[in-house]
């Protein structure tokens, strides 16, 4: 649930090896964990083959919808990356290499190394600004509300790090955690009644099934301690008034 002038994120996670399955993603986790603190809640993510009418569609839509978006991979030095030339395409800019990228490269590799393929990460779309590497020097860059980072999750965490300061956050998100042992179509009227009744806060249950018992872990989340309190004490007298016992925390 959006609250009005809530900083919001999207994820862009471009590549065919998060498709196939052969590699696993971490950036979710990471750009979450690392907002959510700042009051930027990401709220949408995607994930697109090595296509460019793809990843320039998928761009375009989310760059209207959200305060920020995040791409991640396709901004190495093969034939399929090409993340660079799609945000071009997305903003509609010429793509060319960027004269501080090739002497930061230049200086970087060893004598006779920094080849045709290396120059390609130098290609940056008109207008964009650099986002600094200090893991293997080759820049991400932003151009608008866009943060291009690479997929490597070393150097996009430091990439991110390297943008957090520029971004204006909101109250910081606070989430608290009530288990109960119910199965959830047991709760799941009276916990509507309780989402009606808090539109500032946001309610979700994550049901289990261990010792066989049914369990749900009901979170509830909001930049407004208050009306997060009020909230919890809701869900709580809900939980009781149907027969369950409300624990504080995660129930596994």
């Amino acid at each position: 649930m959006t609250q009005a002038n809530e900083p919001t994120a999207a994820l862009l996670i471009i590549g065919d090896e998060i498709l196939s399955g052969r590699t696993q993603d971490s950036h979710l986790v990471t750009l979450a964990q690392r907002l959510g603190p700042l009051g930027i809640r990401v709220a949408e993510v995607r994930i697109v083959s090595d296509e460019t009418a793809d990843i320039v569609a998928a761009v375009n839509a989310l760059k209207a919808r959200y305060t920020y978006v995040f791409t991640t991979g396709g901004i190495g030095p093969t034939h399929d990356d090409i993340t660079a030339d799609a945000i071009a395409a997305a903003f509609g800019v010429p793509i060319s290499h960027h004269p501080e990228v090739m002497a930061l490269l230049a200086a970087h590799y060893p004598p006779g190394q920094f080849n045709e393929a290396r120059q390609r990460m130098a290609r940056i779309p008109q207008g964009a600004s650099l986002i600094d590497n200090p893991v293997s020097k080759a820049p991400g860059f932003r151009i608008g509300n866009v943060f291009v980072l690479a997929g490597v999750p070393r150097v996009m965490v430091a990439m991110l790090e390297s943008v957090v300061p520029s971004l204006t956050g909101g109250a910081p998100l606070q989430s608290r955690t009530i288990g109960v042992y119910a199965p959830e179509g047991a709760i799941a009227e009276g916990l509507g009644i309780v989402a009606r009744d808090n539109p500032d806060v946001s309610i979700g249950s994550y049901p289990f099934y261990t010792k066989e018992r049914f369990g749900a872990n009901l979170v509830v989340r909001s930049g407004n301690l208050q009306a997060l309190e009020a909230a919890v004490a809701q869900v709580k007298q809900m939980l009781r008034s149907s027969g369950f016992e409300a624990h504080e925390g995660e129930l596994r």
